[in-house]
């Protein structure tokens, strides 16, 4: 697991080869809901959206990948507006 101070492991190597991150292993990891997750993350640039369209008997849905320094940047920006608030 990251802790908040780390730095991004291949961040050398670039984000094609860091860690990537689904939106329910991020938001077991956050304790929070993954439509939460879903959301912070949804417009967010660096992040891999892969859209899935309809099928016949089956919905359309997006999955996202979050590299691990889009994760450290998300999780840096939101404690620091929680800290403003204060």
């Amino acid at each position: 697991m990251l802790d908040a101070d780390a730095q991004p492991r291949a961040q050398s190597a670039g984000p094609a080869f860091e860690p990537h991150y689904s939106v329910p292993q991020i938001a077991k990891i956050w304790a929070l809901h993954p439509d939460t997750v879903r959301s912070m993350f949804q417009n967010e640039d660096g992040v891999i959206t892969i859209h899935h369209p309809e099928r016949l008997r089956k919905r359309q849905h997006t999955t996202l990948r979050i590299p691990e320094s889009v994760m450290v940047r998300v999780h840096r920006k939101w404690t620091s507006k929680s800290q403003q608030v204060q």
